[in-house]
């Protein structure tokens, strides 16, 4: 098997087979940009400094909701090169209709409209144009299943700014 096709294997066995991902729940969700380009700001003294490209990332992630009736937001976070968040698909103790959208199509939509913008920001306003696409194809998720989980996540999300100098996803990391 060539790397591409190990790539895309790894890829779909991140997905949990059989789940509905339409179904209530709460999702740590990780989406990065394509080649970890560091484009929407800057980590200074453990604090992240959002530009106007992450500004724009931030505001559609809050509006999630407001596009999906059945999300609710919980910690997130904008990095340089990479957003952490906990979607939080609440039905309100019904089963997923059938005009219910999956997990998937949340994330794409918001990788979606946020390429579209920061085309925009690119073209009108001089931002930093990105290489083929803003975003890396596919996107990390995990399921949360206990509130142990959820909160040990949300520490993690909360303090990524204060460990972005180790962070996997810093092309400048330090190397311990």
């Amino acid at each position: 098997m060539n790397a591409e096709n190990e790539t895309i294997a790894r890829r779909r066995r991140m997905r949990l087979e059989g789940y509905d991902y339409r179904q209530a729940g709460a999702y740590f969700v990780t989406v990065c940009t394509q080649g970890r380009a560091c484009v929407f700001g800057s980590v200074a003294d453990g604090a992240m400094i959002l530009n106007d490209a992450g500004a724009l990332v931030q505001e559609e992630w809050c509006s999630l909701p407001a596009r999906f009736p059945h999300v609710c937001l919980d910690t997130y976070v904008v990095m340089p090169n990479h957003i952490h968040g906990i979607i939080v698909v609440d039905m309100g103790g019904r089963a997923p209709a059938s005009g219910v959208p999956p997990l998937g199509e949340i994330v794409g939509a918001f990788k979606s409209v946020t390429t579209l913008k920061y085309v925009r920001g690119v073209k009108c306003a001089g931002w930093r144009p990105f290489d083929g696409r803003l975003w890396q194809r596919g996107y990390y998720e995990h399921i949360i299943r206990a509130e142990e989980s959820l909160g040990k996540i949300r520490e993690y999300i909360s303090n990524n700014p204060q460990q972005w100098l180790l962070d996997s996803e810093n092309p400048q990391r330090v190397r311990l």
